[in-house]
């Protein structure tokens, strides 16, 4: 089985649009009444925490990447580019 590296903002965003989806289901039948507009922020909601866990598990791993090349102390501190010993 071939692994893959763990995306939590795609987890954060699946479980705003699954307890969206939830909300609507019970409203389809008949537990409770959901507005139609209920939603929106909702996933507007999901999708912002979702974009910023994703940049947080990013600049994680771009720290833990440099630090085991051993990069991250010989940059120049402008950009990605190494300086010249």
């Amino acid at each position: 089985m071939l692994r893959h590296e763990f995306q939590p903002g795609r987890l954060v965003g699946g479980a705003f649009l699954f307890l969206a989806g939830g909300l609507y289901a019970g409203d389809a039948g008949d537990l409770w009444e959901t507005p139609w507009f209920a939603v929106i922020p909702l996933v507007t909601a999901g999708l912002g925490l979702a974009a910023a866990t994703a940049l947080v598990a990013r600049g994680i791993r771009r720290r833990r990447r440099a630090d085991r090349t051993g990069a991250g102390a010989e940059t120049d501190g402008v950009g990605a580019t190494p300086t010249a010993r």
